[in-house]
Formats: C-alpha cells, sequence, structure tokens
C-alpha cells in the first residue's frame, strides 16, 4: 500500500504533530495518513525520538501543588485523547484514527449534500480548525475555490486531480493561498476523503459563496 503513496506530509506537520502543538483537526489528520504510510511514520518516530532526547537533557524538578492530581484526573473525564496512534491499519475505508470520529464505521456517516452531487460530514474536533469527510462522486468535481488558510486532503477512497497532481488513496495534498484549483474525482470510482481546514475556502463562483456560511467551508 504504501509503495503507492506520492504525496506525503512536510517536516512541519510532523514535528507540529509529535510536539503536540496542532489543532485537533490536523493532528487526526497526520494520525490517519501515518497510519497508511510508512515513511511518514518512521519520520514521524525519528521526530519523536529527538524530542525525548531534549525533554531528557532538560529536566528540571518542579513542585506540585496538593490539586494537581485532582485537575489532572478531571481533565482526563473531558474527553477522549488526541489521535496519536501510529500504528499501520489493515486497508479499509476509514483508518482506524479516522473511525472513531466517524462513528465507527463508513455506513455510520452522516452526510450532507451540499450540490452538484458532493457531500460533507463535519467531524467533532477542537474549534481551532475544522476536519470533514468528503464524498465525490465519480467525475464529479468540487467548485473551483482557493484558500485563506490551510487545507490537507486526504484520499481514503478512489482518486482526484486537479492543476497540482492526481492524487490516489493514501496521498495528502497540502494547498495554502497560493493554489486554486478544482478537484475531479476519477471517473472509475467515488472519490471519498478527509479535509482539514484553518480557515474558510475561497470559491470563485456566486453560489457556493452563498452558501458557504451554511455548509461551514
Amino acid at each position: 500500500m504504501n509503495e503507492q503513496i506520492k504525496h506525503h506530509l512536510t517536516d512541519a506537520l510532523l514535528m507540529g504533530y509529535s510536539a503536540g502543538a496542532l489543532p485537533e483537526a490536523f493532528d487526526l489528520m497526520v494520525a490517519t495518513h501515518l497510519s497508511l504510510c510508512d515513511d511518514c511514520r518512521a519520520r514521524a518516530e525519528s521526530f519523536d525520538a529527538v524530542g525525548g532526547v531534549l525533554l531528557e537533557d532538560n529536566q528540571t524538578e518542579i513542585e506540585m501543588d496538593a490539586p494537581s492530581l485532582a485537575d489532572t484526573m478531571a481533565m482526563i473525564k473531558q474527553g477522549a485523547p488526541r489521535p496519536r496512534g501510529p500504528e499501520p491499519t489493515p486497508c479499509k475505508i476509514l483508518p482506524a484514527p479516522l473511525s472513531a470520529y466517524a462513528g465507527g464505521d463508513l455506513s455510520k456517516v452522516k452526510w450532507r449534500s451540499i450540490g452538484m452531487g458532493v457531500k460533507q460530514a463535519i467531524l467533532a474536533t477542537s474549534p481551532e480548525a475544522t476536519a470533514r469527510l468528503l464524498y465525490i462522486p465519480a467525475g464529479a468535481a468540487v467548485p473551483d475555490h482557493g484558500h485563506r488558510g490551510m487545507e490537507l486532503t486526504m484520499v481514503l477512497q478512489g482518486a482526484f486531480s486537479d492543476e497540482v497532481d492526481r492524487f490516489g488513496r493514501g496521498d495528502v495534498e497540502i494547498a495554502d493561498e497560493d493554489l486554486e484549483h478544482m478537484p475531479v474525482a476519477d471517473i472509475g470510482e467515488d472519490c471519498i476523503c478527509l479535509a482539514v481546514t484553518d480557515a474558510p475556502l475561497r470559491f470563485n463562483s456566486l453560489m457556493p459563496r452563498l452558501f458557504q456560511p451554511f455548509f461551514r467551508i
């Protein structure tokens, strides 16, 4: 599976993931990609190792007050931990890190139409960034758009092509303010993607702009 992945995560994203500095939605993207990509998983593990060495070299004693244990337990009860497991997963549409966010199975995803046959399902993450599943029918296109921030799109099923390249299962397209594109799903199979953004998209057509606030894209 890994030999088919051509488009990988950057060192900056992997280091941010290792340091716990990314928004939850971006953590989810990285964890999902790492579950499929041996190359990025090895790079991430190297950053983890470097971080461990730095922590050992800078250890200092910190005096803890009495409520510290109670505060820690309260934080644990607030919710499940962020997705951290980079272990490889079997070849299924939703890798393990993503499955829990999507209700456990693709059949349980609550899709919402956003026009032209394209559907989305917004996943519950922290408000700093947004994660969504996208369903693009075979041969259909996502409206032409630019970006006000960063958008990461990872293919889970099928493939899409745009002005940059073709992206298949496991590939991640990294888009920023400099990229305008119109992703088109391959004809042979419906395309399902995980997409995360830290700012709204910038659509070039009027209709997508009008409906953008309702669809949170």
